[in-house]
C-alpha cells in the first residue's frame, strides 16, 4: 500500500515505560540453503554500523552475492536489565532473510550468548517472539536493549541453562514500519536465518556445528512451527533437535474469527495490515471506510501490544473496514498459504495451548496437533488450564526440560493419542 503506513520516526522512553507495564502484567527458494553450513561472514566493525535508529534503515538493496544469515550490521546491546545483563552479552544485528513471496529482505533481532561456559560447545535457540506490536518503537530488540522484554523470563531460562539465543524482530522494523505479522514463510524464514546470522558472528564464536532448537509463544508459537516445517528443505544444514512452540495462531480464519469484537481485536487489525504488507495484491486500502484509514495508520505508527489490547478491544472490521477482507478471494487464497500443518516437522516438537485461551483459539490449535500427529510428527501435545495472556510464562519449566531432554537426543516419545 503506496505510504498508506508511513509514520514519523517514534519517541523511546513512553513505549519502554508501557512495556514495563506489561511486562508486570504478564509476568507471570533463490535464497535457499545449502547442504553444508555457511563459512563465517566477515563482520563489520561495530562503529562501522549507523548509529540510533538509523540502524534499523535497511539498504537501498542487498548485495548480489548475500546468502541468509549473512551479516549486514551490528552493534553491542544490552542483554535486557541488569540480570540478563550479568548472564550474557548481547549484541543488535541486521542480516539478510527472505520475505513472504520468497525475495530477500534485510531482518533486524538480537544475538544474545551466555558469559559462562564455552560458546563453541552452546546450542543456539531461534526464538521468536509473540506478538509486539506494529510500531517501530515495538521492535523485540529495542525491547531487549531497554530492559522491557515481556518474554525476559524466557530469554533468562535459556541463557541460566546454557543456551545462545538467537531472537529475530522478524520482517519490517524500522522507521518507516512495514511489518508483515502473521505471514508464516516471512517469520520462518527469520526465525532460521537468525541461528545462521548467530553461527556466523564472529563476535559470539559460536558454532556452525551447534545443535538447534526453534521456540515461541503466540506469533513466537506460530513462527517456530513454520520454522520446523521450513527447515529441512530451506536450511538443510541446520542441526535441528526440536521445536517448541505455544498458543499457535494455526489457522488464520479461525483466529480471526475468534478476535473480531473481542478483547483482541487489535491484533486482527494488526494480522490486516502485516497480511497486506506481505502481499501487494491484497490491497487493504480499498476496504476501508471513511475514517479507517486514519485509525489503522495511528494504530501502526503508535501501538505496542498494550495499546492493542487496552485501545481497541470490543470493537469490529465493520467499524473500520466495509466489509471483512476475508470473504474475498485473494485474501482467502493468501490464508489458506498461511495454513500450518501441512508439512511434518522432523525433529521432535513440545506443542502447547491453554484450554481457556480468549485471544488464540484452542480449537485451531488442537486440530493442527492432531494435523502433525497424523503427519507422524514426533509431538508431546499439552494442555494448560488458562488463558492466552496466562499462558505466555506457564509452559517454560516443561519447555526447558524437553529442550535440555532434545539437546540429549532423548526426547519424549509421540503422544499422539492425547
Amino acid at each position: 500500500m503506496l505510504g498508506l503506513f508511513r509514520t514519523r520516526r517514534s519517541r523511546t522512553a513512553a513505549p519502554a515505560v508501557a512495556a514495563l507495564t506489561l511486562g508486570v502484567a504478564l509476568v507471570g527458494a533463490s535464497l535457499g540453503g545449502s547442504a553444508s553450513a555457511a563459512p563465517a561472514a566477515p563482520n563489520l566493525p561495530a562503529d562501522a554500523a549507523p548509529a540510533g535508529d538509523d540502524f534499523y534503515v535497511p539498504p537501498a538493496s542487498i548485495p548480489a552475492d548475500a546468502k541468509p544469515g549473512d551479516i549486514l550490521r551490528w552493534r553491542p546491546s544490552k542483554a535486557g536489565p541488569p540480570t540478563a545483563r550479568s548472564l550474557a552479552n548481547a549484541w543488535q544485528v541486521m542480516y539478510v532473510s527472505q520475505d513472504a513471496l520468497g525475495k530477500p529482505d534485510a531482518v533486524t533481532g538480537t544475538i544474545l550468548v551466555p558469559k559462562s561456559g564455552d560458546a563453541k560447545t552452546l546450542p543456539i535457540v531461534g526464538f521468536g517472539p509473540g506478538t509486539s506490536g506494529p510500531a517501530f518503537r515495538c521492535a523485540p530488540s529495542k525491547f531487549i536493549d531497554e530492559g522491557a522484554f515481556y518474554e525476559q523470563a524466557a530469554v533468562n531460562g535459556m541463557l541460566k541453562a546454557g543456551y545462545a539465543v538467537a531472537m529475530t524482530d522478524y520482517e519490517g522494523y524500522h522507521p518507516d514500519p512495514k511489518m508483515t505479522y502473521i505471514a508464516g514463510k516471512s517469520m520462518g524464514s527469520a526465525v532460521i536465518d537468525s541461528v545462521r546470522a548467530a553461527q556466523r558472528f564472529s563476535e559470539a564464536g559460536l558454532s556452525a556445528d551447534a545443535k538447534v532448537l526453534f521456540r515461541g509463544y503466540s506469533q513466537g508459537g506460530g513462527a517456530a512451527m513454520w520454522a520446523g516445517q521450513m527447515q529441512p528443505d530451506y536450511a538443510p544444514e541446520l542441526k535441528l533437535v526440536g521445536v517448541a512452540g505455544g498458543g499457535v495462531p494455526a489457522d488464520l480464519t479461525k483466529v480471526a474469527v475468534g478476535l473480531n469484537s473481542k478483547r483482541g481485536f487489535g491484533f486482527l487489525m494488526t494480522a490486516l495490515v502485516g497480511l497486506d504488507n506481505a502481499y501487494p495484491e491484497l490491497k487493504l486500502s480499498s476496504y476501508f471506510k471513511d475514517d479507517g484509514q486514519q485509525v489503522f495508520s495511528n494504530m501502526v505508527a503508535n501501538d505496542c501490544t498494550l495499546e492493542l489490547l487496552t485501545n481497541y478491544a470490543g470493537h469490529k472490521t465493520t467499524d473500520y473496514l466495509t466489509k471483512s477482507p476475508f470473504l474475498d478471494a485473494p485474501w482467502l487464497a493468501r490464508v489458506k498459504e498461511n495454513l500450518l500443518g501441512g508439512t511434518a516437522i522432523k525433529a521432535p516438537v513440545f506443542h502447547y495451548h491453554g484450554t481457556n485461551d480468549d485471544i488464540v483459539p484452542f480449537a485451531q490449535d488442537d486440530t493442527l496437533h492432531q494435523a502433525y500427529c497424523k503427519l507422524g510428527v514426533q509431538e508431546t501435545w499439552k494442555t494448560y488450564p488458562v488463558d492466552h495472556i496466562t499462558g505466555v510464562g506457564r509452559a517454560n519449566d516443561d519447555v526447558l526440560a524437553f529442550m535440555a531432554s532434545a539437546v540429549k537426543g532423548e526426547a519424549p516419545s509421540s503422544n499422539c493419542s492425547a
